[in-house]
């Protein structure tokens, strides 16, 4: 689990290009790091698109966007190509990377409780800090408030 005002948990997963992205190669740079279930599902497909539209203010505030899935790199190239996202997803089958950020675990689904993947966001500042967790988030409306809050964090330039 991520604390706020603690070092984000560093991790090495595999992108849609079957390239290893790590946390540390974006030192010096804020990130956005969602979870979320499963490609091409109606919420994921909504929390994707809605990043991806917003992806060129995110970079003005010299923020990347990488979204997290079990799905594999190719799943994430077909969700990509379908949707036209221009956005970085990274591939944990293992749920490693989403067990050390709180992602996976129990969940209420439809009044049941279920173990899975908890759609949730963490905003990690220039210096690999977590300064705010969302544990759970709703899909759409999600990506308007990141940025949000990352303007209200971020320092003036």
């Amino acid at each position: 689990m991520v604390t706020v005002g603690e070092k984000a948990p560093a991790f090495e997963l595999l992108n849609q290009s079957g390239e290893t992205v790590s946390l540390s190669q974006y030192g010096g740079r804020w990130v956005v790091l969602y979870f979320y279930p499963r490609d091409d599902t109606p919420g994921c497909t909504k929390e994707a698109c809605e990043f991806s539209a917003d992806l060129q203010r995110f970079g003005e505030l010299d923020a990347v966007v990488l979204g997290c899935s079990p799905d594999t790199p190719e799943r994430h190239r077909a969700f990509i190509a379908k949707h036209g996202l221009r956005l970085t997803l990274l591939s944990d089958p293992e749920r490693t990377v989403m067990q050390k950020y709180g992602a996976w675990g129990e969940k209420k689904l439809y009044g049941r409780t279920t173990v899975g993947v908890i759609r949730s966001t963490v905003l990690i500042d220039d210096s690999g800090t977590v300064v705010h967790h969302w544990r759970t988030v709703r899909a759409a409306g999600h990506a308007g408030k990141v940025r949000e809050k990352l303007e209200a964090l971020r320092p003036a330039s």
